[in-house]
């Protein structure tokens, strides 16, 4: 182990981690207790991420010992050398062309598309008092947390720790929990009407060549009449 070290750019790494607590923070909007817990779930994942990837590679002095006496010519700290897949699977050449990388890149804009997207018809179909049936939700019944957990699978990708790979697990339980009682919530509003677009959509991963379409006999009937007594309903997804 030899080499200079390349961390302690703490800086960067608040800067990186409020960039992404505030894009969650942007498009969720907790109201409620359990909200709050799951946003401080994704947050605290955030901030550890960031704190290894720039601050102190606390899994590289973790497991040390083990690459050391692996990969005894490697320098462990060297920033580069902390995108741990690309060393346990012996690629070569730069970690940021890898294929690795390109997937990580891939899964953590793509969810944040699916969750800006998201929000904005699930923003349109509170206002209408409705189930929000169009975009991602036409495919997926939660695509905001479909969308989060991407991001989160993209970080481990990029950038695995020991820490967060332990909480990866948890919160993806935890948005799985959220999803079953706001859809119980939506249930006990809207009855039927959800229960047939439930029916027709998963709740997480999309089947091929299937969407949801809408009953023929709701298709022209007003939104304020759709929307009746529904002032109250806060969509599938109240936040993260």
């Amino acid at each position: 182990m030899h080499g200079s070290y390349e961390y302690g750019y703490w800086v960067i790494a608040i800067l990186s981690s409020l960039i992404f607590i505030i894009f969650a923070l942007s498009f969720t909007r907790p109201k409620k207790t359990r909200d709050w817990r799951a946003f401080g779930g994704f947050s605290a994942f955030i901030v550890a991420l960031f704190t290894e990837m720039y601050g102190i590679p606390l899994t590289i002095y973790l497991l040390s010992g083990w690459l050391s006496e692996w990969y005894p010519d490697l320098n462990l700290f060297a920033h580069e050398n902390g995108h741990l897949w690309q060393t346990l699977f012996g690629l070569e050449g730069n970690a940021h062309f890898s294929v690795i990388h390109l997937v990580s890149t891939l899964l953590i804009a793509g969810g944040m598309i699916l969750i800006v997207k998201a929000w904005r018809v699930l923003y349109e179909a509170q206002q209408e008092g409705q189930v929000a049936t169009d975009g991602p939700y036409a495919y997926v019944r939660h695509p905001q947390y479909a969308g989060f957990v991407a991001v989160l699978l993209g970080f481990l990708v990029q950038w695995p720790t020991l820490l967060t790979l332990a909480m990866f697990p948890v919160l993806v339980w935890m948005y799985a929990r959220l999803a079953r009682i706001e859809e119980q919530e939506v249930r006990d509003q809207l009855g039927m009407e959800y229960d047939t677009y439930a029916s027709q959509v998963p709740r997480f991963i999309p089947r091929r060549n299937q969407r949801y379409e809408e009953p023929s006999g709701t298709k022209n009937i007003p939104s304020s009449v759709k929307g009746e007594d529904r002032s109250r309903m806060t969509g599938q997804e109240t936040s993260l």
